[in-house]
C-alpha cells in the first residue's frame, strides 16, 4: 500500500461520501469521507494510503482506502475525545483564542468562556468535567500517532483507558493490553505492536494470540473447550510462526496461572467458561430433585376453578413442580402451548407464594415483555436483574421463570443462576429447535440431552383453527420434512419468485450471463418485497402517528439470512428506509449510510452507555452509565444538532440512550430489515423473510424454524421455492464441544 500526503484543491465529483478531488499538486485521488460534507474538504491537508489505478475517465487517480484528515490536534482532540466539545463550539474557540490561548483559559480560567453566545452554567460545567478528564490522554494521541492509529481509534483508545494513570506505559508495558478494548481485536493490537517494534516471537504477542484465539473459537463458534492440536493450529494461521514449542511453554504459563483449565478428556477450557458450565452441571442436579412440599394433594380442583383444559404433557409439568420439583426444563416447539402451560406452573405456585415473590425473565427486552403479557407475572431481562441484585448475594424471588432459555449462553446463564436463591424454585422454558446461543457453550440442549434435570417436551401442537398453519409448517421443518407451503392460509404465504431450470440455466450460460440473470432474479424479489411492504405500511404509520413506538417498532420486520448481498440486511435497510422514512427532517450521514429522524434502529454492541428513563428525560435530568445491550431495537426521535447528540427510545427497555454524533456507527445498524440471530427471542406482527439460493450456505433447519416462528399474524416467505426447500432438507444438528458434555460423559 502507498501513502500521498496532500492538500485539496478542488471537488470533482461526489455521491453518498464517495469523492474524486484533485489535490494542488495536480494529482486526482478517490476515496469514502462521512465524517461530514465532503465539501468541507476543500483546503485540507490529507494524508492517503491506497494505490495509484487509471480510471476510465478521469486517468490516472490515487485510489485511497483509508484517508486521514491533517487537522489541528487541539480541534480533534477536543472535537473527537473530550466530552461536550462539538465541532462548531471548537472551532469558535480555536479562531478566538488559539490554540495555546484556548489550553490556558481551559487549565486556569474557564469561566471566561460564559461571555460566549448560547453558554449555559450546565453546559460549562460539562465542558471543565470533560477538558480536566481527558486533558492528560493529549500526550496519549502524540504517542500513538506514529504507529498507526487513526484519529477514531485513538478515540476508542483515549475513552477506554481514561482511568488509567499512565496509559502510555501500560501501552509500553503491553500493547496487546488494546485487544481488551470494545471495537479493537487482536489483529489491530498485533498491528500496533510490531509498528513499536515487538518481535514477532514476544511472549506477549503468544500470550495473546492464544487469548484471542481460544476466545474466538469459544464465543464466537459457541464452543467451551478445545483441542490442543485444534488451538495450536489457529494459532499458526494467526502469528505464522509454526514453533509449537512456543505455544507450549504459553500453554503452561496459563495453565499455571488459572487462566486456562485442563479437562480429564485433555481438551482445553478458558477457566471463566468452564466455571460456569460446572456450576450449571451442579446446579441443575441439585435443584431438580423434590425438596419442597407438595402444593396440593388433588390438582383437579386447581384446573377447574382456572378453567384449564391441558394435554396429557402440560399437565405432566404441573405434576411435576406440585411434588415439589425445585427446577424443571419446559421444551416446547412452536404452537405446543409453551406459554398456556407456563401461566398455568406460576399460578399453580402462587397458591403458596405471593404474586411479588414470582419472578419472570427473558434474555431480550420484547421476550421479558411478552411473558409479562401472557402470563401476569412481572417481568425483567436478565441483564436488568443482574444489575439490579449486583450487590446483593441473591435475589428475593422464591419462583423464577426463565424464558427463550434456548438464546441463553453459559456465561450468562451460570451468572443468573448463583443469584437464584437456593431454595427458590426454577422453571427453565425453550425451545431447542431454534437457533443456538450467541457465545459459548448450549446450557439448555445439554441440560435436555444430558438428563441433568426433570424435563417435559411439549409435542402436541394446538391450532386456532384449520387455516393457521405457522406452527405446522414449523415443525415440518424442524424435522426435515417439506411442508405444504404452496397453500394459501391466513397467517402464511409464499410468494414464488422462482428461476426456472436454474441448473440447466448454469451450464448452458457463460458465467456473466448466468450472473446478469441472477441479479435479474434478485431485483425481483425486491420489487415482491416492495410490494408487500407497501401494502402493509399504512399499518405501520398509523402506530407511529399515534406514537405506539413498541407496536410500530414490532408491527412489520424484513429478516434475512445474511447481511451482504442485494437480498442482504444491509441493502435491504437502505431500500425499506425509503419507504419507512423518506423525507426525513434531519438526518446524519456516517459511513455506514444516512441514519434520520424517526429511523428504525438497532443496537449492536454490550456497552456502558449515558441513558435517562423517559421521566428522567422529560424532567431534564443528567444521563447516567447504564448497560445497553446488542440486540436492543428503537426508535431515533430526536437529533440535536448543536449538542450532536442523537437520541434512541427503547421502549422494550423503556430507556432513551444518549449518542454522540460520532458513537452511531459504532453502536447502531437500521432494523428495517435483521438478519435471523438478531430476531431471536423477538415477535412481530407480520415477517417477511427472504428465500434465495445466494444465502445458500446459511439455510438450515434451524434458521428457517426461527425466522418462521418470530411471525405473530402473518408470515410472508418471498423468493425461490427451491432455496426453501432445499433448507428444509438440510437438518441442523448445531454440534458444539462443551465443558458440560465432556464432564458428564
Amino acid at each position: 500500500m502507498q501513502t500521498l500526503i496532500g492538500q485539496i484543491d478542488r471537488i470533482i465529483y461526489q455521491n453518498n461520501g464517495f469523492f474524486i478531488a484533485a489535490l494542488k499538486g495536480g494529482d486526482k485521488i478517490s476515496a469514502h469521507y462521512y465524517e461530514s460534507d465532503v465539501d468541507n474538504l476543500k483546503d485540507a491537508a490529507v494524508t492517503l494510503k491506497g494505490s495509484w489505478e487509471e480510471h476510465r475517465q478521469y486517468g490516472r487517480t490515487f485510489k485511497a482506502h483509508t484517508i486521514i484528515i491533517n487537522q489541528n490536534e487541539l480541534f480533534f482532540f477536543l472535537n473527537r475525545v473530550v466530552k461536550g466539545f462539538t465541532k462548531k463550539l471548537t472551532a469558535e474557540l480555536i479562531e478566538k483564542y488559539g490554540t495555546e490561548g484556548l489550553i490556558e483559559i481551559l487549565d486556569n480560567d474557564i469561566e471566561r468562556l460564559k461571555t460566549l453566545k448560547g453558554m449555559s452554567e450546565k453546559r460549562l460545567l460539562k465542558l471543565s468535567t470533560g477538558w480536566k478528564q481527558f486533558r492528560s490522554m493529549r500526550a496519549l494521541g502524540e504517542f500513538l500517532a506514529p504507529f498507526g492509529v487513526t484519529p477514531a481509534l485513538l478515540r476508542l483508545i483515549a475513552e477506554a483507558m481514561k482511568e488509567i494513570k499512565n496509559p502510555i506505559e501500560a501501552i509500553k508495558n503491553n500493547p496487546y493490553g488494546l485487544m481488551r478494548i470494545n471495537g479493537i481485536g487482536f489483529k489491530k493490537a498485533d498491528e500496533i505492536a510490531l509498528n513499536m517494534g515487538l518481535k514477532t516471537d514476544d511472549e506477549r504477542r503468544i500470550g495473546a494470540a492464544m487469548e484471542y484465539t481460544l476466545s474466538e473459537y469459544c464465543d464466537a463458534e459457541g464452543n467451551s473447550c478445545i483441542d490442543k492440536s485444534t488451538l495450536f493450529a489457529k494459532l499458526d494461521l494467526l502469528v505464522e510462526l509454526g514453533d509449537h514449542r512456543a505455544y507450549e511453554e504459553a500453554l503452561d504459563d496459563r495453565l499455571r496461572e488459572g487462566s486456562i483449565t485442563l479437562l480429564p478428556s485433555s481438551k482445553l477450557s478458558p477457566r471463566r467458561i468452564y466455571e460456569a458450565e460446572t456450576l450449571l452441571i451442579e446446579e441443575f442436579k441439585r435443584r431438580g430433585k423434590n425438596t419442597h412440599d407438595v402444593l396440593s394433594e388433588d390438582l383437579d380442583p386447581f384446573l377447574s376453578a382456572h378453567e384449564l383444559k391441558l394435554g396429557e404433557q402440560q399437565r405432566e409439568a404441573l405434576e411435576l413442580i406440585n411434588r415439589g420439583c425445585g427446577l424443571i426444563l419446559l421444551v416446547g416447539y412452536a404452537g405446543t402451548g409453551k406459554s398456556t402451560t407456563a401461566k398455568a406452573l406460576l399460578d399453580l405456585l402462587s397458591s403458596r407464594h405471593e404474586p411479588s415473590l414470582i419472578m419472570t425473565c427473558a434474555l431480550s427486552g420484547i421476550a421479558s415483555q411478552r411473558i409479562r403479557e401472557r402470563s401476569g407475572y412481572q417481568s425483567s431481562t436478565i441483564q436488568s436483574l443482574l444489575v439490579r441484585f449486583e450487590s446483593h448475594d441473591v435475589m428475593p424471588y422464591k419462583v423464577v421463570l426463565i424464558d427463550e432459555a434456548s438464546m441463553i449462553n453459559s456465561l450468562l446463564f451460570a451468572r443468573l443462576m448463583a443469584k437464584i436463591d437456593r431454595d427458590a424454585i426454577v422453571i427453565v422454558v425453550g425451545d431447542d429447535a431454534q437457533l443456538p446461543p450467541i457465545g459459548a457453550g448450549s446450557p439448555l440442549s445439554d441440560a435436555i440431552a444430558l438428563n441433568l434435570a426433570p424435563t417435559v417436551m411439549l409435542t402436541q401442537i394446538y391450532r386456532q383453527s384449520p387455516d393457521q398453519a405457522i406452527a405446522l409448517i414449523a415443525n415440518d421443518v424442524r424435522r426435515g420434512i417439506i411442508p405444504d407451503y404452496q397453500h394459501e392460509y391466513e397467517d402464511f404465504t409464499f410468494l414464488n419468485i422462482d428461476l426456472p431450470n436454474r441448473y440447466a440455466l448454469k451450464n448452458s450460460l457463460s458465467s456473466t450471463e448466468f450472473d446478469d440473470v441472477i441479479k435479474t432474479l434478485s431485483h425481483n424479489t425486491l420489487a415482491a418485497i416492495a410490494d408487500v411492504t407497501l401494502r402493509y405500511l399504512p399499518e405501520s404509520r398509523e402506530k407511529l402517528e399515534a406514537k405506539q413506538i413498541r407496536e410500530y417498532l414490532s408491527a412489520f420486520q424484513v429478516i434475512s439470512p445474511m447481511k451482504g448481498n442485494t437480498l442482504g440486511v444491509d441493502n435491504l435497510n437502505l431500500i425499506l428506509q425509503e419507504y419507512f422514512n423518506p423525507n426525513p427532517k434531519k438526518k446524519i450521514k456516517t459511513f455506514k449510510g444516512e441514519f434520520r429522524l424517526m429511523d428504525k434502529v438497532v443496537h449492536t454492541k454490550n456497552d456502558n452507555l449515558p441513558s435517562t428513563t423517559p421521566e428522567e428525560f422529560k424532567e431534564g435530568s443528567e444521563a447516567t452509565e447504564r448497560r445497553i445491550f446488542n440486540g436492543m431495537c428503537g426508535l431515533i426521535f430526536r437529533l440535536d444538532e448543536e449538542e450532536e447528540l442523537c437520541y434512541v427510545y427503547y421502549p422494550n427497555e423503556e430507556l432513551i440512550v444518549h449518542y454522540k454524533y460520532d458513537q452511531i456507527s459504532d453502536y447502531l445498524n437500521l432494523s428495517y430489515a435483521l438478519s435471523v440471530h438478531k430476531v431471536q427471542g423477538m415477535e412481530y406482527e407480520r415477517v417477511v423473510m427472504v428465500m434465495s439460493f445466494s444465502h445458500h450456505i446459511m439455510l438450515n433447519t434451524k434458521l428457517l424454524y426461527t425466522a418462521l416462528t418470530r411471525a405473530k399474524k402473518h408470515c410472508i416467505v418471498v423468493g425461490e421455492s427451491g432455496a426453501f426447500e432445499s433448507a428444509c432438507r438440510r437438518l441442523e444438528h448445531t454440534k458444539r464441544f462443551t465443558v458440560m458434555q465432556e464432564l458428564s460423559n
